[in-house]
């Protein structure tokens, strides 16, 4: 029985980190659904931002977004400031006195969080296409463009682009979290090579307007929307070349709680768009739902399993006793990368991936935890570089 207990685990495993990547690839390979992108295809796009205490970072972004390689007479920018208390308003304001193309700030009290503030704004957008930016986004000057081209193709309808994490030098971050971003860009490029992408980053997105549904707000509109997309027959697609440049946050205790909150509104969200998995109602969407998020947000139930047995039956094998080996010198990596970062050493890649793939798994068993006794994230504080 437990030797079953550690196969089944390391299977599941395997199959949730190596198996439906290779799969999904294989499907797109046998029948790929490239996108007919257009870069001639501009049509009026309102990018929307949500902000709620952001003076440090909400003039650059305004700023980055004004120097987009996009004509100014077919772009729009809308801010909510949710009951901001800083000077955001004012600096916001300011820049929209001044700017090449409309910028217009709303007020939203009392604070309800960032989708009853997109809900707000999309009422006011004039534009066919809307793009979400974070408050502290900085994208490339031809993100737009790249972004918009893939709506040219009428079966498109939410299109998201590439974030990469950067120090606060610009340069680009190296090992644990890139390697990880790394990993879900290459699996977004196939998901979308084989139909539509299941989820996104929320910093560089953008859709029909015509295709947006108000969520309520405890719903997470990163992950929400673009399934109601599919929900409605359109394609979710992934843009390798609309880049978001974002900074790391500087220690993983951030991080942690980050992926934390983002993971408990994304089970939220499977609870409330649980019909996609049904298998009748699209069967290659269900299986990539179940695989890349449901199985993905578990993951930590078989790797549990897989400890437990392996050290069970170490006693009894010169094999499972080398799987118990192995797993604990994973878990001193994993807790020394931990520790090194403490310190604010730079971690190698050696200590980098296995900390970071803990964390995120420990992440995921605190939000299920969360998720079990009913807890819900509405309102956000800005991160901490």
């Amino acid at each position: 029985m437990m030797q079953f207990v550690f196969w089944a685990s390391f299977f599941l495993l395997f199959y949730i980190y190596f198996g439906y990547p290779l799969a999904v690839k294989t499907v797109a390979g046998l029948n790929p659904k490239p996108v007919n992108k257009s870069g001639d295809y501009e049509p009026k796009v309102s990018i929307l931002i949500a902000a709620y205490n952001e003076a440090k970072d909400i003039e650059d972004t305004l700023r980055n977004k004004l120097a987009l390689d996009y004509p100014k007479d077919r772009l729009e920018i809308l801010v909510v400031s949710d009951e901001s208390e800083d000077g955001t308003d004012e600096i916001v304001q300011a820049i929209a006195n001044e700017a090449a193309c409309e910028v217009r700030l709303f007020r939203q009290v009392p604070r309800q969080g960032k989708t009853a503030g997109l809900n707000l704004l999309k009422e006011h957008t004039t534009g066919d296409i809307l793009a979400f930016s974070d408050a502290n986004s900085q994208w490339d000057a031809d993100a737009l463009c790249r972004l918009v081209r893939n709506f040219n193709d009428p079966e498109v309808g939410y299109v998201t682009g590439k974030m990469v994490y950067v120090n606060s030098d610009g340069s680009l971050v190296g090992d644990s979290c890139s390697a990880y971003m790394k990993y879900e860009n290459w699996l977004r490029y196939q998901e979308t090579q084989a139909g539509s992408v299941v989820g996104v980053d929320g910093g560089i997105d953008a859709m029909r307007k015509c295709l947006f549904q108000p969520l309520r707000a405890d719903q997470l509109p990163d992950f929400v929307q673009p399934l109601k997309v599919v929900e409605q027959g359109y394609r979710v697609v992934y843009e390798p070349e609309a880049l978001l440049k974002e900074e790391a946050l500087s220690d993983g205790d951030s991080e942690f709680s980050m992926r934390v909150r983002v993971s408990l509104r994304a089970l939220w969200a499977l609870k409330d768009m649980k019909h996609l998995m049904n298998p009748a109602t699209n069967l290659l969407f269900a299986w990539q739902m179940i695989s890349h998020k449901l199985l993905r947000y578990g993951a930590f139930v078989p790797m549990a399993t897989l400890a437990f047995s392996a050290l069970y039956l170490a006693p009894v094998k010169g094999f499972y006793t080398l799987a118990a080996l192995g797993y604990a010198a994973f878990l001193v990596l994993a807790w020394s990368g931990h520790k090194k970062e403490s310190g604010g050493e730079s971690l190698s890649a050696i200590y980098s991936i296995p900390y970071y793939f803990v964390l995120l798994n420990l992440a995921s068993l605190q939000a299920c935890v969360a998720f079990l006794k009913g807890e819900k994230k509405v309102v956000w504080n800005p991160r901490k570089g």
